[in-house]
């Protein structure tokens, strides 16, 4: 398998990376494996595994699905989280902070935010990965789009947090008059038109409106900024996901912007942390 699939060209960047490690994961699908739960000895082979794997190729290959939604799963900060073409594949690079051992300590030496918000919560992966990262916090989890949302619950229940994780329909902040909290989350849509109709088949079979930010990325950045002053606690944080190139755009527009950039293993950055009171002063200059 893994040959057809290097010999079609796909794109893997929003599913297992490269061709061997997606065949594997493929494969392990068709023979109803589990890829977390490694058999101890090799298990005998379902009666229709042929015809699955052809199934599996079909979809991959012919039709450019992309690996989570050939396999209705994907895989976020360690958790198995439910996905289709109704929600993003999960892939933001605040994970990394997630996995790290001091996670969001250095910003809140006090003691962990007790209440948090994830803005653009998609398929509900980062809220509920935070809420199983600090199990007293409560987590807002926030998106404009019905179909998302409904994955959204479905993925709620997968790990029975309905008292911890609250799902809201708002396009942004419109919804949560008078709600603040102590760290809000978001991995907005912030790809440009054009870099998005330059993209592989593969990223088309995502929703468009969880990728396509205008014709800078910032369409919704813009309002985030300005919006997240109010409903951040005294002390509160905001982490923003951008991508490199978002990035750039973001500084030459706004250079006094006083936000830190998040290094990571892996180089660059494309994420951003910033205070409540830095951001409110700002925001008293930039939108009066």
């Amino acid at each position: 398998m893994a040959r057809r699939l290097e010999a079609a060209q796909l794109c893997h960047a929003n599913g297992m990376q490269e061709p061997y490690l997606e065949a594997e994961y493929l494969v392990l699908h068709a023979f109803s494996i589990p890829l977390d739960t490694r058999p101890v000895k090799r298990p005998s082979p379902p009666a229709d595994a042929e015809a699955r794997v052809r199934r599996l190729l079909e979809l991959r290959v012919h039709q450019r699905q992309p690996a989570p939604y050939v396999t209705g799963e994907a895989f976020f900060a360690g958790h198995r989280f439910l996905v289709d073409a109704r929600v993003l594949i999960p892939r933001s690079r605040i994970e990394n902070i997630l996995d790290d051992p001091r996670g969001f300590s250095p910003w809140f030496p006090k003691g962990p935010p007790r209440r948090i918000l994830d803005l653009c919560t998609g398929s509900g992966c980062l809220a509920i990965a935070l809420a199983l990262l600090l199990p007293h916090a409560k987590v807002d989890g926030v998106d404009l789009s019905g179909d998302a949302l409904e994955v959204a619950r479905l993925n709620r229940e997968r790990f029975g947090l309905r008292d911890r994780v609250r799902l809201i329909a708002s396009d942004l902040f419109a919804a949560l008059k008078g709600d603040r909290y102590d760290l809000i989350v978001t991995n907005p849509p912030y790809v440009p038109q054009a870099d998005f109709d330059a993209l592989p088949p593969e990223y088309h079979r995502e929703p468009a409106m969880a990728l396509v930010a205008g014709e800078d990325g910032l369409a919704l950045i813009g309002p985030i900024l300005e919006q997240a002053p109010d409903h951040l606690n005294p002390g509160g944080l905001l982490i923003c996901e951008t991508g490199d190139d978002v990035q750039e755009i973001l500084m030459r527009r706004w250079p006094d912007l006083p936000v830190e950039w998040l290094p990571f293993h892996f180089g660059g950055s494309g994420v951003f942390a910033v205070t409540r009171e830095l951001l409110a002063t700002w925001c008293q200059q930039h939108f009066p």
